[in-house]
């Protein structure tokens, strides 16, 4: 199914998904399928999130974790530590995942490195063969948001986004919920995301620690002088590596809402904010309110970095019917009549292990996936034009079939990286 036949509005139910990709390939789903009791062997890339990417791998059934990978030496040792007493095969430890791609016998990669590995390393794997777990947002920017789609596409892979509410039961019980009208018809969504994350300070220009590659840290970004705030995590804060807080995390509550709405692409998108807070090397707003407007339906994203807005009452998302209103939590759910009466509610703890089950599952029996690539990146595109509107004149126009920019030269500027490394080039 081409994205141009896809409705602003259609809910796409995974089954949908799964029928199309049979039609249109009927070997690709089945031909790539090991079999319910084939043992899957998996390496992981990126070991800050990636250990948690581990612990759930260790609760898979028959799932071995065959490598460990990152590019500092005492991320490499603690996350394989992670696995200490777990696993009676201890898994090899590389710094180059490029050495998990070339073992035949590795069926998937997990990309936990920073947001610009994970469209180049995730089309390397698929062309090498291998599925793909990747962490959210998949891509760096909208050019490689749409090449990921199409490399996954053409090369069959099962290839997985890390948005694991998805996976959620909770999550899913209330979506079928709101499907079967319990608030009635659906007209606006409202994410929330507030932290106190500290000022990153000035940074200096010194000599790479010791342990850290740091040329093979950059990977596809152009080569950079080494900065002593920037690794391992204020790299999201600046626009050459990542899209600032609504790609880091509001990427999760916008794919909830416009999973609960059944909604895909937006006709306009504002987005306005600033640095606030702190008078330092930080490029991305601390303070970010990004709208979408789809004509007939309508979300917001709201982003408070450095203030936590203790006194105020914010669900993670909030879906607004004609009938009442469903408040999701980071994991669960509870629904109000028109009144605010509570008339429903699911309190089920969290869990990463279901959505790493499903992407075995997919793997070796060919089971539809719960966030396949092609509609992940529906949600990561929403990050990246909103933060195209953010960095030109505050609004952009989206043509809501394809999810393109309309007439927008400036926004076109914002659309791909300038240049990549030489060798790494999407």
């Amino acid at each position: 199914m081409s994205q141009e036949n896809i409705s602003r509005r259609t809910f796409v139910t995974a089954g949908s998904i799964a029928a199309t990709a049979a039609i249109a390939a009927p070997n690709l789903l089945l031909g790539q399928a090991k079999g319910a009791n084939s043992r899957l062997r998996v390496g992981v890339m990126g070991l800050s999130r990636g250990k948690g990417h581990i612990k759930a791998y260790l609760d898979v059934p028959n799932t071995e974790i065959a490598y460990v990978c990152d590019v500092d030496d005492a991320r490499l040792l603690t996350g394989a530590n992670t696995m200490k007493d777990r696993q009676a095969k201890e898994p090899q430890k590389v710094t180059d995942f490029r050495r998990i791609l070339d073992d035949p016998d590795i069926d998937a990669i997990s990309i936990a490195a920073p947001n610009f590995w994970h469209t180049p390393a995730a089309i390397l794997a698929c062309r090498a063969g291998k599925h793909v777990y990747v962490e959210k947002p998949g891509s760096y920017d909208a050019h490689e948001a749409m090449k990921l789609v199409e490399v996954a596409g053409e090369t069959g892979r099962q290839v997985q986004m890390g948005t694991q509410r998805r996976s959620y039961p909770a999550m899913i019980e209330a979506v079928q919920k709101l499907r079967e009208g319990v608030i009635g018809k659906l007209k606006y969504a409202r994410c929330f995301y507030s932290s106190t994350r500290p000022s990153i300070g000035k940074g200096k220009l010194v000599d790479p620690p010791a342990g850290l590659d740091w040329e093979m840290w950059q990977g596809p970004v152009p080569d950079q002088p080494y900065k002593d705030n920037l690794v391992h995590y204020n790299w999201h804060w600046h626009w050459l590596y990542g899209g600032g807080e609504l790609a880091n995390n509001g990427v999760h509550s916008l794919d909830v809402a416009r999973w609960a709405m059944g909604i895909d692409y937006p006709d306009r998108i504002t987005c306005n904010g600033g640095r606030y807070h702190f008078d330092d090397d930080q490029e991305t707003p601390d303070t970010a309110s990004a709208i979408y407007d789809y004509g007939d339906v309508g979300m917001s994203w709201e982003g408070s970095s450095c203030h936590r807005r203790k006194p105020e009452e914010q669900s993670f998302v909030s879906i607004y019917g004609e009938g009442g209103k469903l408040d999701f939590s980071s994991a669960n759910y509870t629904i109000f009549d028109l009144n605010g009466k509570e008339i429903g509610k699911n309190v089920d703890p969290p869990s990463d292990i279901p959505h790493f089950t499903n992407f075995a599952n997919a793997i070796r029996e060919g089971e539809t996936l719960n966030q396949p690539i092609k509609d992940g990146q529906i949600s990561a595109m929403l990050c990246h034009l909103g933060n195209i509107a953010y960095r030109t004149n505050g609004a952009v126009e989206v043509d809501s079939a394809t999810g393109k920019l309309v007439e927008n030269p400036a926004g076109e500027k914002l659309w791909s990286r300038e240049s990549y490394r030489a060798g790494w080039e999407v």
